[in-house]
């Protein structure tokens, strides 16, 4: 005895205004039943019978055929958008992958097991005690409440893992504390960017468009006007707002404000005068409320205000005041603050000890001064990383500069955002397409990067 099938019809799309994420259109009499099966397989409800697919794995497009075959399968009539089809026929790879000797299809398993830690995590099965910094990543100590078993994770985003696992949390705990005392914080880490986007991604759905338009390049073809006096103010009030760790106070001179942070360790001083290509900004870490100095940061009065945002909001990390000091130059800090830069396709050029990553438009860049960066000249201010817009990296319209002891991560916070808004299409870093190829590639610079002294010649 034959049963008709379902009166319901899914359609599915790629996300309006997330990369990689996936809407699921419901429509007919018996909506419901393709509704609760997506559910089932993880898809969240963003408006009445439309549901979305979005994963911190960036694998949606995979998991929405994987979909699409069980409702076929299931008799319901599923339709897949030409955008959708290209996206999931799309080869690609993660840059930098840590693990190259995996598969395709084993990447795919050790991120699909990281997003199960991530939905364990945000629906309240996975407890979360506390986190730590480890190195360039994080760690974190947490007990499953169904079962009770504790675990250590290691990692974040598509490469979280669990490294060791404990039968009681005061285990779990104890062991934890001795291994990460000096940076142990309490219940989970704050939300990554990706984890931040995914959100946005299960709740927004944008205006949908057949052809998105290209994201805004800040500069733009004619440089873009320069923040009026009020803007940077503005931004500092708000982030002294938002952040209560923070306190801002004015100096002897109505010019000048300060914003502490409670550790005393970093502190952003505001020039209320500066005007063009005037020092507006000097952000400064110290090893100890009354240590040396580890790393400073100076921003031009016209550096657009979602750089000096970015940079602000940068401050508020773990690692912008547990790493005190990195190491001047390493490739692990080359690849980490030009990794989204390289990902969006910008390619290097080579000018004496000057390496320079200039955007596809060549309206803004990043420059690196190698001398400055491994020490090899003796004034220990002058800065190592620039970041400048407008006109040409000769002579900027703006600049923010940062000492060689700055840590990576937070000079990727500028590089991202640099990467995201100058590029000519919108992208995800870290994930580089294969552009309908059979043969993926890997991020590369476009010319070999020279040695840093005291090293054997190598390919970055």
């Amino acid at each position: 005895m034959s049963t008709a099938s379902p009166d319901a019809h899914v359609r599915l799309d790629t996300h309006p205004t997330h990369p990689s994420a996936v809407t699921a259109a419901l429509t007919g009499a018996q909506a419901h039943i393709p509704h609760v099966g997506l559910e089932a397989a993880g898809w969240h409800v963003a408006a009445n019978n439309i549901l979305v697919l979005a994963r911190i794995d960036h694998e949606e497009p995979y998991w929405a055929e994987q979909a699409a075959q069980q409702l076929a399968a299931d008799g319901i009539t599923v339709e897949i958008t030409p955008q959708l089809r290209e996206a999931i026929d799309e080869e690609w790879t993660w840059a930098n992958y840590p693990m190259p000797w995996c598969t395709r299809t084993e990447v795919r398993e050790v991120s699909d097991d990281a997003q199960k830690i991530h939905d364990d995590i945000r629906h309240g099965r996975l407890l979360i005690h506390a986190h730590a910094q480890d190195t360039h990543t994080t760690v974190a100590v947490g007990t499953y409440l169904d079962t009770g078993k504790s675990v250590y994770l290691h990692g974040e985003n598509h490469l979280r893992q669990i490294a060791n696992a404990f039968d009681s949390p005061a285990r779990a705990l104890t062991a934890f504390e001795d291994m990460h005392a000096d940076t142990m914080r309490p219940g989970p880490a704050p939300m990554t960017d990706t984890e931040r986007e995914t959100a946005e991604a299960r709740t927004s759905l944008g205006t949908p468009t057949t052809a998105p338009e290209p994201p805004s390049t800040g500069a733009g073809t004619a440089p873009a006007e320069a923040p009026g006096p009020g803007a940077h103010e503005a931004l500092l009030d708000s982030f002294i707002e938002d952040n209560g760790e923070w306190e801002k106070y004015r100096t002897w001179s109505d010019d000048t404000s300060v914003a502490n942070h409670e550790t005393l360790t970093l502190r952003a001083e505001f020039d209320h005068e500066a005007r063009g290509h005037d020092t507006a900004w000097t952000i400064a870490s110290y090893q100890s409320p009354v240590g040396e100095r580890t790393w400073h940061a100076t921003a031009t009065a016209s550096t657009p205000t979602d750089m000096i945002e970015t940079l602000l909001k940068s401050l508020d990390t773990d690692t912008a005041w547990t790493e005190r000091t990195s190491a001047p130059l390493t490739e692990r800090t080359l690849n980490t603050v030009t990794g989204p830069l390289t990902e969006f396709g910008w390619t290097q050029t080579i000018n004496g000890h000057h390496i320079n990553w200039p955007a596809p438009n060549g309206e803004t860049g990043l420059c690196l001064d190698v001398a400055a960066a491994v020490g090899a000249t003796t004034a220990h201010s002058q800065p190592a990383w620039t970041l400048w817009g407008g006109n040409t990296a000769e002579q900027p319209t703006w600049t923010v500069e940062f000492t060689r002891h700055t840590p990576a991560a937070v000079l990727q916070h500028l590089t991202y955002n640099l990467a995201l808004t100058h590029s000519a299409r919108t992208a995800h870093p870290q994930k580089v397409p294969g552009h309908g190829h059979k043969a993926v590639r890997t991020t590369a610079p476009a010319t070999p990067t020279p040695p840093l002294p005291g090293r054997a010649a190598r390919s970055w």
